[in-house]
């Protein structure tokens, strides 16, 4: 019965591909950007859809109750994370050391 040796190097990840997903990706600062231009394109559409339905050039009234439902949807999202952070920095700082 042969029993090969587990090479050490063959164990452990290499560091240069842990180097390489530590820099590809963004930072919260860039996340916390796209959610809130996200969230401003979204009321955008929805606002363009609003005056294409008072013109009455919108042939599909349903595109605007969805686009409208998803912007206010996505509103009381980011009011909700954000009173969560609000929350927890309050808590933070109340913290005795």
């Amino acid at each position: 019965m042969n029993i090969n040796a587990v090479s050490s190097s063959a164990a452990l990840p290499s560091t240069s591909s842990s180097r390489a997903t530590a820099t590809t990706s963004t930072s919260f600062t860039d996340k916390v950007t796209g959610a809130l231009e996200s969230l401003d394109n979204s009321h955008q559409f929805a606002d363009s859809l609003a005056n294409a339905a008072a013109t009455g050039d919108l042939e599909s009234l349903t595109s605007y109750v969805v686009a409208a439902t998803e912007a206010q949807l996505a509103t009381q999202v980011t009011v909700s994370v954000r009173n969560k952070a609000i929350s927890s920095f309050n808590q933070i700082m109340g913290m005795n050391i």
